[in-house]
């Protein structure tokens, strides 16, 4: 992962991303990454079709986030509850980081899931 936020790779990969996961996910408007999170979120449930309220909507986009930080070694995975949901435990606590460098850790973490999934390359 890059120390700062002018990672050429990165910016390429994430790009690239977006434009591959807003072309058919969304209905026009680019995600960010609070939609990226959800998304990761939902495949890791494995239910898309399901109606979800609110709090569960955060709950998804928790989901994606632990999922991302779980090979950085801060979360791992724990159990599925009885309605499914996917829960981690919280390993090692995530560093105190400045926006940008957060930014760069969580682009870095979603681009290299989505490697692993052979969204991209």
């Amino acid at each position: 992962m890059a120390k700062n936020g002018r990672d050429p790779q990165l910016k390429e990969r994430w790009d690239k991303l977006i434009l591959f996961l807003t072309d058919t996910f969304s209905d026009g408007e680019a995600l960010d990454v609070e939609g990226v999170l959800y998304l990761i979120g939902l495949q890791e449930f494995g239910k898309p079709h399901q109606r979800f309220k609110k709090e569960d909507n955060v709950n998804l986009i928790h989901i994606g986030v632990c999922t991302i930080l779980e090979p950085f070694g801060y979360y791992r995975f724990d159990f599925i509850d009885e309605d499914g949901w996917p829960h981690f435990e919280l390993v090692e606590p995530l560093p105190h980081l400045k926006a940008g460098e957060q930014s760069v850790l969580i682009k870095s973490a979603i681009v290299d899931y989505f490697l692993k999934q052979g969204v991209i390359s």
